[in-house]
């Protein structure tokens, strides 16, 4: 029964989310008056690994909801998103909704909230923000609403981004004190003089409101003209603060630390692997039938593909032992998300040994013959810093890749997902360890695969691998020859970068881009937007460190955990941030190339 259970999830990998969560999104479909663009959502489903649009999950749990430029409109059933607790993102950009806010208050967990570019309106309840005490990211520009600033804002002990722009909020600016990153009122009604507190931002996050004054205006204020307005305000604030504070520190009491509860509002399918936990019972004749069936998949594997029948494995590399395709079919099953070139599945076997399976779709460029040739080429390769297949099973319509597990998971989730001791774990020396890891397991990729045009193609931070003792294992490389190229247009990495985009090219400088947007991630700590298929959302890396080096403010760049502990090292911090810069250059001709930026690298002392 397990047997059959794993080759239903081979074949169908959906299934494990709860319905209930199937039937939420689903109303929420229904209180769309045209949902014409969620055609994929369809009942009896798993949202995750049906690949709904504009649901991103993260280990087959729902963490994002991102309707972006959908056409929607009619009202939003806010009831049903309360149905899925593990929601941290909502995003409703650009699209037709209209009318108040919606009670987005009720999801208490959530931690970003985009509505710019609607037809929102009216005046949002000056409390409306205090049961929300996770909020780390709040856009809602482009709208229509009114009246004055929340209060509540004030008491967002997290909040990072707020954009307020081009709607029609009028009164008093509110002090905000957080450590806001991105601000910007500008293009409303707003009057009274900006709080000290404010002065510290930039004058055009205040432009266009002809009744506001002080700095970082050049519009002094008259003697006790704002009095008036700024005392009774003030008042106010102080009381709403001293209620917000209190139930503030009474929900801090009772938030869940789960493993995944952090922001990854701007995560895509691409960045999430799928794994399944699967036990392998011992079987006294596993070894010999495997060798046997890797021997006949040698030789017959041909025909058995074009009937389209399930084989063997093929072992390309044993030092791990050997295993077959029978030995995973019966153990019992657990899907956990998705990810951009096909899922993956964990087995952990009785011998210790834990892999994952990774079914790859759409590599269908090459005939079998010459793909067996390269498995087996990938099975001979050694490095400290790659990881490569240790077996693999041939379908016309899918193969199926045979890794070794790396407990610690990858890179993105270390730094982005994880706030527990692997994430704390992550210092200065450990942060250039990884970069230097990183950059060792190129230089041997480049050398091996040096006549490619992408020797890696797909190098992101959700393709490196980290070992118990953090040190970094390329995956997913050199696949750029086998993937169809429509499809490796759609899914792999280097076809997001500017080379693609712009002079429609990819070379081996745009792995160097991708291996520059990886040093800034590690450096800062950001989640590049880069990674996003539609960029939006995160923090566009290139842009914000450029401006930040023409400006001389290098040092307000570098991640403030690392700051804290290792303010000495300030300069070799500096140092791999210009090499992280020089690499992700928008014109591949002013960029490193590889061999210099592995060099620039290695130049880097702790």
């Amino acid at each position: 029964m397990a047997a059959v259970r794993l080759l239903l999830l081979l074949l169908f990998p959906f299934s494990s989310l709860s319905l209930s969560e199937n039937e939420a999104l689903l109303n929420l479909k229904k209180s769309f008056s045209n949902p014409v663009a969620l055609s994929s959502w369809v009942p009896n489903q798993n949202p995750c690994s049906s690949r709904w649009l504009g649901v991103i999950c993260f280990n087959n749990i729902i963490n994002s909801l991102h309707l972006v430029d959908l056409s929607l409109s009619g009202a939003i059933d806010v009831n049903a998103l309360t149905q899925i607790p593990t929601l941290r993102s909502i995003s409703f950009v650009n699209n037709s909704f209209s009318g108040p806010i919606p009670p987005f208050n009720q999801l208490g967990a959530l931690k970003s909230l985009y509505l710019a570019h609607n037809q929102f309106s009216g005046q949002i309840p000056s409390d409306f923000f205090s049961q929300l005490a996770s909020l780390k990211k709040i856009w809602i520009s482009n709208n229509k609403f009114s009246g004055p600033i929340p209060s509540s804002l004030t008491n967002l002990g997290f909040l990072t981004e707020l954009h307020l722009e081009n709607n029609e909020f009028s009164g008093p600016v509110p002090e905000l004190k957080q450590d806001i990153k991105s601000l910007d009122m500008s293009n409303n009604k707003l009057q009274g003089e900006i709080p000290a507190a404010m002065s510290r931002f930039e004058a055009k996050s205040f432009a266009n409101n002809e009744g506001l004054c002080g700095k970082p205006l050049n519009n002094e204020c008259e003697a006790g003209g704002s009095s008036e307005v700024g005392s009774g305000w003030g008042m106010k604030v102080v009381i709403v603060l001293i209620v917000a504070v209190a139930l503030a520190f009474i929900f801090a009491l009772t938030r869940s630390k789960r493993r995944h509860d952090d922001d990854f509002s701007v995560m895509s399918r691409d960045h999430v692997d799928e794994v399944v936990q699967v036990h392998v019972p011992s079987s006294n004749h596993s070894r010999g039938a495997s060798e046997g069936g890797s021997k006949k998949e040698s030789s017959s594997s041909k025909k058995g593909s074009s009937r389209g029948g399930m084989g063997d494995l093929v072992m390309v590399n044993d030092e791990k032992g050997v295993f077959g395709l029978p030995d995973l079919m019966k153990a019992a099953a657990e899907v956990l998300g998705n990810g951009g070139l096909g899922s993956a599945y964990k087995a952990a076997m009785n011998n210790g040994l834990s892999v994952v399976v990774k079914r790859m779709r759409e590599m269908n460029k090459v005939s079998r013959d010459i793909f067996d040739a390269e498995m087996r080429r990938f099975g001979r390769l050694r490095n400290l810093n790659i990881i490569t297949p240790l077996a693999y099973h041939y379908r016309k319509e899918e193969k199926l890749f045979v890794t070794e597990y790396m407990p610690k998971g990858s890179l993105l989730y270390v730094l982005h997902g994880d706030r527990g001791s692997s994430h704390a774990d992550l210092n200065w020396p450990i942060r250039l360890n990884i970069v230097k890891g990183i950059a060792r397991g190129l230089n041997f990729i480049y050398s091996e695969f040096s006549n490619e045009d992408l020797p890696h193609g797909n190098l992101k931070s959700s393709n490196v691998l980290l070992t118990e003792n953090y040190e970094p294992l390329l995956s997913d490389f050199a696949f750029h020859p086998l993937i169809n190229p429509n499809y490796a247009i759609q899914t792999m990495f280097a076809y997001k970068t500017p080379d693609y985009v712009s002079y429609q090219h990819v070379s081996q400088k745009t792995d160097v881009y991708c291996l520059g947007i990886i040093v800034l991630e590690i450096i800062t700590g950001k989640f590049p937007s880069q990674y996003h298929s539609n960029g939006k959302g995160g923090t566009d890396v290139v842009h914000w460190v450029f401006t930040a080096i023409s400006e001389r403010r290098e040092a307000e760049l570098i991640d403030p955990e690392l700051m804290s502990n290792h303010s000495n090292s300030l300069n070799q911090m500096l140092q791999l941030l210009q090499v992280g810069a020089a690499c992700t250059e928008s014109n591949p001709d002013q960029r490193l190339n590889m061999k210099e930026a592995i060099r620039r690298i290695e130049e880097v002392q702790v």
